[in-house]
């Protein structure tokens, strides 16, 4: 959510910042601002609602010019989309750009009143602008304003403050919500996410939880929330420079569906052989601790979550180990107990969800026994702070709606489960081989199921006048049909529903009619014959179904039944496999809809606020 980008070089910067936010805009947005100030001092400020291309637009015409600049992508919480609450804020001569929220905001923005300050806006950040310029009134510098100002904020945030009165360096804070320092050759630079500065460096250094920076153009000085200074590891970035090219696709979303072949390739590279899974490579600890694990409790959100359930059907089926799945926001404020020998994982794309970070570090305080992420943002807080952990490789994904980010923590997932249930003696080595001889065939399984495009292309149009959907599925189905209905409602804004099949006698019953479409995952296993009892409570009811069925499986199309035959593939693999059909269907959905596939209204890619 939102998006950062700052620069201190002697070249003229607003035309970087600018391309910094257009590299953001995956995150999700309502508005965008920036502001430059030159070696004279004088500060230019421009917001605009709406798509970054309107601030480049006005960046042009007015000629922005200056050395020194931050710039922002809002996504509101405070306060409606609105050019007055768009960032950057301004306070006196400080100017200001944050994410994340102020939970005491309210109470310091009665303070600020009393000492005379004037709010122009609904938004928590423009407290921290008036509060900064309060401080720097007896501080004896812009970092040390911001160091006393970080200690009266409560919430997360990372913000940059910028002193119209010296061009000369940029101040940033990190609690909470991530914040990369970019080096360059006389320049520095700082944003949300390395994307955002490719274009310019690919050094880097991520700040930590509580630090507070001053970048000047030849130094970054890195302080910790008690004032000590410290260093921090620079690393050197191989992220691929063009992710934000769409290429031939019509989408972002789009692409990244077909790129699942490749990501699934890179994911198991390296960590599989021709009929084994290489423990040693799912993390520098793996084996010691795979070897002690009796409970795994997997914390995620949102397709996250989804990829988690599944992975609890594999755990205890084929790893036989005690599997718990729980969404962050809600694992983090209950009180729980901790079983003996528990492995906490957390599910991200990003690495920077909000809620899952919190609940890694409450995990910390609560005695598991070791933490593991599965990610695919290296360097992300998550990796960071986790024990260990097992890195997707899926390559940088901009559509709000996850695709390859899930398939990839799926295959991810079935290889750890893999690689324990081995550690632990509870599967041999031919129960390994067949797990991996299946893994192996994915990727040109799925290259498969991408030539359903067109048939599922022209089933979309079906959904075209509906506003309800419910999907059904059983077993280790039943979160791969939660995932298709969520990827329906975030990029369609169709109401859908996903339900364990068993459970539509238990009330789900009452809604259909010919106007609720059901779609159906219905793959060749032990539950299939169950399945089609379930199928046949919809029909009876005068129901329209829409069945993705395994070649095998026995089912013949009539006036109230439409059949997606999908080949046949391995039961293991399989839930990844139905995933593809699922997401072709709602694209195609929305395209219809004539919605933003990209950006669906109201959602970010990377969610850093509660």
């Amino acid at each position: 959510m939102c998006g950062i980008v700052g620069a201190v070089a002697q070249r003229d910067v607003a035309e970087i910042l600018v391309e910094g936010l257009k590299r953001l805009e995956y995150r999700g947005y309502d508005s965008a601002g920036v502001a430059v100030v030159d070696s004279q001092s004088n500060l230019t400020r421009l917001r605009r609602l709406g798509k970054v291309k309107e601030l480049a637009d006005a960046v042009e015409s007015a000629q922005v010019s200056g050395g020194t600049g931050i710039a922002h992508t809002r996504w509101a919480t405070h306060g409606e989309p609105s050019e007055i609450n768009a960032h950057p804020h301004i306070s006196g001569d400080i100017t200001v750009v944050h994410n994340g929220i102020i939970e005491n905001h309210e109470e310091l923005r009665a303070v600020l009143r009393e000492r005379g300050y004037v709010f122009e806006s609904q938004t928590d950040t423009e407290v921290i602008a008036h509060l900064v310029e309060w401080e720097l009134r007896s501080a004896s510098s812009l970092l040390e304003a911001l160091q006393n100002t970080a200690k009266q904020l409560e919430g997360a945030y990372g913000t940059v403050v910028m002193d119209r009165r010296d061009p000369s360096r940029l101040v940033v804070a990190r609690s909470g919500s991530p914040i990369v320092v970019g080096f360059g050759v006389g320049e520095n630079f700082l944003a949300s996410d390395q994307l955002a500065l490719l274009n310019v460096t690919r050094r880097f250094m991520y700040l930590e939880e509580g630090d507070v920076a001053e970048i000047t153009r030849r130094e970054v000085n890195v302080f910790t929330q008690n004032g000590e200074q410290v260093e921090r590891e620079i690393i050197e970035s191989n992220a691929e420079h063009d992710a934000g090219d769409k290429g031939k696709y019509r989408h972002f979303m789009q692409k990244e569906i077909y790129e699942q072949p490749t990501a699934l390739i890179n994911t198991m590279e390296g960590r599989l052989t021709v009929d084994s899974v290489v423990t040693n490579a799912i993390g520098v600890k793996a084996v010691e601790i795979l070897d002690k694990v009796e409970h795994v409790q997997i914390v995620a959100c949102g397709t996250s979550y989804n990829a988690g359930m599944v992975a609890r059907y594999w755990f205890e089926d084929i790893a036989g180990v005690s599997c718990d799945v729980e969404i962050a926001s809600e694992f983090r404020y209950r009180k729980f107990v901790t079983r003996p020998n528990s492995l906490l994982i957390t599910l991200s794309q990003s690495g920077e969800t909000a809620d899952t970070l919190a609940a890694l570090r409450l995990a910390k305080e609560k005695g598991y026994m070791a933490a593991m992420t599965i990610c695919n943002v290296a360097g992300s807080s998550l990796v960071r702070e986790s024990d260990f952990a097992f890195m997707t490789r899926a390559g940088v994904e901009i559509g709000v709606a996850s695709t390859k980010a899930f398939t990839t923590q799926l295959s991810a997932l079935l290889m750890l489960v893999t690689a324990l249930g081995k550690q632990q003696g509870r599967i041999d080595q031919s129960r390994e081989s067949e797990i991996v001889e299946a893994l192996h065939a994915l990727p040109n399984q799925i290259n498969q199921a991408l030539s359903l495009e067109k048939e599922i292309e022209a089933l979309a149009e079906d959904f075209a006048d509906k506003h309800h959907t419910l999907f059904l599925g059983r077993g280790e189905f039943y979160p791969i049909a939660m995932e298709a209905s969520l990827k329906l409602k975030e990029i369609s804004y169709i109401h859908a529903e996903a339900y364990a099949a068993g459970e539509l006698k238990h009330g789900p019953l009452a809604l259909i009619d010919a106007d609720m479409p059901v779609v159906v995952v219905a793959p060749s296993n032990d539950l299939l014959e169950k399945l089609k009892s379930n199928i046949e409570e919809v029909r009876a009811r005068g129901g329209l179904l829409y069945v993705f069925a395994d070649a095998n499986a026995g089912f013949a199309a009539d006036e109230t039944m439409k059949i997606i035959t999908m080949p046949h593939v391995s039961d293991i693999t399989a839930p990844i496999y139905y995933t593809i059909p699922m997401q072709l269907l709602s694209y195609y959905v929305a395209l219809i809809k004539g919605t933003d596939v990209d950006q669906p209204r109201n959602l970010a890619k990377a969610v850093t606020v509660e």
